[in-house]
């Protein structure tokens, strides 16, 4: 029996995959298992690390629904582990072995996959069984927009929260990444950190929107730069207070991120009564 394993995770639904796994449909191809790898950053303190999960699982479905409107047998499973790991589990567990695989990325300058090296190391994994990549730049497709949020503790305020809703508006599809840069690196999040973390994804859950986050790098610099490199990230928000106030300011972090990653990034000024307020 012929039986083709797909490994995805934003990618899933994208047209180009999804064309790719019907034309081995009318080729004869009698099964397709596809697997969804959740996103794990490679550092940091996870929040909320059901979001990824669930957004994984609906973009899952969706291929599923589709896939099976055109008469394709398919099923799939979301995972919590390195692709390559998963391909593995994979090849040893699933019942009929599969035959071939196929690897979906997002292009070159937005795919963490790639610049992991998770398709070479798939194919490492695969014991000589034929390896397809297929590259879906989904945000042509279906105006998908991840947007990375910096902020520590003016996470909770109204300027920041509000600018987020508006942009979730924007965009149906749109999904945020809260990263709060933690103050000391020896030690676990701090309970204030993860309080207003916790207490700015369930305000934006609360209106539907897709947030999850993550205590991060203490440098925020290095804390936007990490995530960048892990996610398929398409702008950044970066909030502060204002002025001399903010030692991010003093340390020009907008600039440095703007110039460093090339993509558009927005600052957000939140008072000091502002965050007094949100957490009174």
């Amino acid at each position: 029996m012929s039986h083709v394993l797909v490994v995805a995770n934003e990618t899933v639904y994208g047209s180009a995959l999804l064309e790719t796994l019907k034309r081995r449909a009318e080729d004869g191809v009698d099964l397709i298992t596809v697997l969804c790898p959740v996103n794990v950053p490679r550092e940091g303190y996870v929040v909320y690390e059901d979001t990824r999960r669930a957004a994984a699982g609906r973009r899952l479905e969706r291929t599923l629904e589709a896939l099976r409107e055109a008469d394709v047998a398919a099923h799939g499973l979301v995972v919590e582990a390195d692709p390559a790991e998963a391909v593995r589990d994979a090849l040893n567990q699933l019942e009929p072995p599969p035959t071939e695989i196929v690897v979906s990325t997002h292009p070159l300058r937005k795919s963490g996959w790639l610049r992991k090296n998770v398709v070479d190391r798939i194919r490492d994994a695969a014991g000589g069984l034929p390896v397809e990549h297929v590259v879906v730049d989904i945000k042509g497709e279906r105006n998908d927009v991840n947007v990375l949020v910096v902020a520590n503790e003016t996470v909770v305020g109204e300027p920041l929260l509000e600018r987020i809703r508006e942009r979730a508006e924007q965009s149906g599809r749109a999904s945020f990444l809260l990263i709060s840069p933690q103050s000391n690196p020896e030690q676990c999040p701090t309970p204030e950190a993860e309080r207003r973390l916790r207490r700015a994804l369930t305000q934006l859950r609360s209106h539907g929107i897709d947030a999850h986050g993550q205590i991060a790098h203490p440098d925020p610099f290095m804390a936007a730069i990490h995530a960048v490199r892990d996610e398929r990230i398409d702008e950044i928000i970066i909030s502060t207070f204002p002025g001399a106030r903010s030692g991010w300011l003093r340390r020009d972090l907008v600039g440095r991120v703007r110039r460093e990653t090339g993509l558009p990034v927005e600052h957000i000024e939140v008072e000091p009564a502002e965050v007094e307020a949100a957490l009174a």
